[in-house]
């Protein structure tokens, strides 16, 4: 019983926390359900943008990769990636790629998110993405962009501003 107290200090409400599959949130609240003679404690987290709540159970929350928000450091480790040179195999097939930038924008890890955008970025002499290409790139720039702004305490425009300014500076 006091392992699953000291589990509670780990999140409090308000606080912001990045939930791999569906990025930034933030804790709403800790309840209590019991459910067939058991207590169970649950996170409810709020994604606002996407108007969605997720209950987490408290005793499974560093299972399910809720996270703090990233680090300055990791923030900007993240910016260094994004103004590197890119590493897209195009001799991968395209469907292979794209289930491997789904799986790196699902694990949450800003410099994977990060790697997505470095390696979809076209510069203007480059033919045009195609629709599932830029999907995938809006998907990894919105995300990348509210841990960014949770971070730098920023609205998101602002902070998808600074990420297409970083991509830019590489073209």
């Amino acid at each position: 019983m006091m392992a699953a107290m000291a589990q509670k200090l780990d999140f409090a409400a308000g606080d912001y926390v990045v939930y791999p599959a569906h990025g930034v949130g933030r804790i709403e609240g800790i309840e209590t359900l019991k459910i067939s003679e058991q207590q169970i404690s649950l996170y409810t987290v709020c994604f606002e943008k996407d108007r969605m709540r997720l209950k987490v159970p408290v005793d499974k929350a560093h299972n399910s990769g809720l996270r703090r928000l990233s680090s300055k450091e990791r923030i900007k480790a993240a910016m260094e990636t994004i103004q590197a040179k890119s590493k897209s195999r195009r001799s991968v097939m395209w469907s292979r790629r794209a289930q491997e930038y789904e799986m790196k924008i699902n694990s949450g890890d800003p410099v994977s998110i990060a790697e997505v955008l470095r390696d979809l970025k076209r510069s203007p002499e480059q033919s045009e993405q195609s629709y599932s290409e830029r999907q995938i790139f809006q998907s990894a720039l919105e995300r990348l962009a509210r841990e960014l702004a949770a971070v730098e305490k920023i609205d998101e425009a602002k902070a998808a501003s600074q990420l297409e300014a970083a991509l830019s500076a590489t073209a």
